[in-house]
């Protein structure tokens, strides 16, 4: 998921949501051990794919997220255990009325991404880790209005 979010940094969600199934191939069902195995030679492959976003950057940001992916998950035992300690284990439960009031970011996004920077993450500042945050349930920013606020809920 945090590879799709960086890919989308910059662009609109849809371009990279229509190409998700490139992606999934091109980078070995986003298995984090191969992809940090990526040498430059795969990088260079992997940039005259027209399946993807073809930026140099992104690219090889996937290579160097999975070695601290990896990094992570050995220190902490999983990168979930990692990540959901910044909102101490539960979702953060939002009661928005209008999507006027969702934050593109907020303080734990912005501590989230210095901490994986620090950890050496790269493309993971604080709106797409806020981004990556409500892809994987840590935050409900659905409305309140929304049929789905309610079972998000907890």
């Amino acid at each position: 998921m945090l590879l799709l979010e960086g890919a989308q940094a910059g662009l609109n969600w849809i371009t990279i949501l229509n190409k998700r199934e490139n992606y999934r191939r091109c980078f070995d069902g986003f298995d984090p051990h191969k992809i940090a195995a990526y040498s430059d030679a795969r990088i260079d492959q992997l940039l005259q794919d027209p399946g993807i976003v073809r930026n140099r950057l992104k690219i090889r940001s996937a290579r160097t997220n999975a070695r601290a992916f990896l990094a992570v998950q050995e220190e902490f035992k999983s990168f979930n255990d990692y990540i959901w300690q910044f909102v101490e284990g539960a979702p953060r439960q939002n009661a928005w009325k209008a999507m006027s009031q969702v934050p593109a970011s907020t303080d734990e996004s912005k501590i989230i991404s210095r901490d994986l920077k620090r950890r050496g993450f790269t493309f993971v500042g604080s709106t797409i880790c806020y981004a990556f945050m409500q892809a994987t349930g840590m935050v409900n920013d659905h409305l309140v209005s929304c049929f789905r606020y309610r079972t998000m809920v907890r």
